[in-house]
């Protein structure tokens, strides 16, 4: 039997790591189309690395066409050694910085969409210090939802996450940073946006269509939405507001994002002595044996920003 000869079987090249660097984002993209904008690249060159890869594997990776793009088998194993290798890459670059004792590298850190506007949100200060302790990190932020997050946290996609803690799942630690307050609104066009307070209670609240954050709800707001009438859900803080803005529902938003809207008499928060939350707001990261001198200084930086303690981890 002739004997098909892998071309990955002795040293890997810088091209190799090319091609493969250029699957692991068409995967998690989600296909060709959402990768060409992610790698600034034509869809024909993605389709030409893709095939230069399975020929350089002898593997077929992936079906793409009409029926949509899903690995096959052999693509997902070459998928997952493709996160072990980068998960040894970056333990061999925290080794590397243990001994020349700087930082080097990359930082993929992770936060919740519309934080900026918090003045308790000191991420724009953190990121400065930490620029200044190792100006050659790179640092690769992504904003997106605390359930994605957390994922991300758990595959190894992220050393770091920034997010409001509803929950603690095994195998991350939380250290909590701040607490961040929401008050529940409606905008202007809404039937209960020109009633005074005093014609406010929590039964008409509840016979007015409400908008549900999709992630999972910590126990103070889970109390809360059991008085209301959910109608609609949305996973990301813009998608809320943008559903109370349109005068048909009513809906929780941090009081530090409403602000703005309250500022131009479009939008009014109700009953806000009763309808209102505390979210602490965590630094989370995946629970490793292995030291990370990077994920480290960055957890250093955020307690003395913070003046936390190091012992006030969950």
């Amino acid at each position: 039997m002739k004997q098909t000869t892998n071309a990955l079987s002795g040293l890997i090249s810088d091209l190799d790591l090319r091609l493969l660097r250029v699957f692991k984002t068409v995967v998690e993209c989600g296909g060709f189309a959402a990768a060409e904008v992610e790698l600034n690249i034509s869809r024909s060159a993605i389709s030409r690395y893709m095939a230069d890869l399975e020929t350089r594997l002898h593997m077929h990776l992936c079906y793409r066409g009409r029926s949509g793009f899903a690995l096959t088998a052999q693509g997902r194993v070459v998928y997952e050694s493709l996160m072990q290798l980068q998960a040894d890459l970056e333990k061999f670059r925290s080794n590397i910085n243990a001994v020349h004792n700087r930082l080097v590298g990359k930082l993929h850190l992770g936060l919740t969409d519309n934080t900026i506007t918090d003045p308790q949100s000191r991420v724009p200060s953190f990121v400065a210090r930490l620029k200044q302790l190792g100006p050659d990190v790179q640092i690769v932020m992504q904003t997106t939802s605390p359930n994605e997050i957390e994922r991300a946290l758990i595959e190894g996609r992220l050393h770091m996450g920034i997010l409001p803690c509803h929950q603690q799942l095994p195998g991350l630690v939380y250290q909590q940073l701040y607490w961040e307050t929401s008050y529940l609104y409606c905008a202007q066009g809404h039937a209960l946006f020109s009633l005074e307070e005093r014609q406010l209670a929590p039964s008409l609240l509840a016979r007015h269509d409400y908008v549900s954050p999709g992630y999972k709800p910590d126990s103070a707001m889970l109390e809360l939405q059991a008085l209301l009438k959910t109608a609609a859900h949305a996973y990301q803080m813009e998608g809320i507001a943008t559903l109370i803005l349109s005068g048909s529902f009513i809906g929780f938003l941090p009081e530090h994002y409403a602000r703005q809207w309250q500022e131009q008499g479009v939008m009014r928060a109700l009953l806000p002595a009763q309808f209102h939350f505390k979210t602490p707001f965590t630094a989370v990261w995946r629970d490793e044996a292995q030291p990370n001198q990077l994920r480290e200084a960055c957890l250093n930086e955020l307690r003395q920003i913070y003046g936390i303690n190091s012992d006030t981890v969950n």
